[in-house]
């Protein structure tokens, strides 16, 4: 296993490690997820992989229906 150095906001830190207890999981593993998927074989764009998966998720959706049903919940 190779050691990585990173620089990153103290609240960010803070923030990962709560979420990493939360579920489970160190903020190593986290980031060693996290830059498996970016560097994956084949990869077609510079999206992050939960963007990429939500991808075509409204697809066939009409966009002004869309909006005003957000207009409406967000009042």
């Amino acid at each position: 296993m190779a050691k990585l150095t990173l620089s990153v906001d103290r609240d960010v830190v803070r923030r990962a490690k709560r979420y990493a207890e939360a579920v489970g999981t160190s903020v190593s593993a986290l980031v060693e997820r996290y830059l498996d998927a970016l560097a994956q074989p084949g990869r077609d764009d510079d999206s992050p992989p939960v963007l990429r998966a939500l991808r075509g998720a409204a697809r066939g959706v009409n966009p002004a229906s869309h909006r005003r049903h957000v207009l409406r919940k967000y009042r």
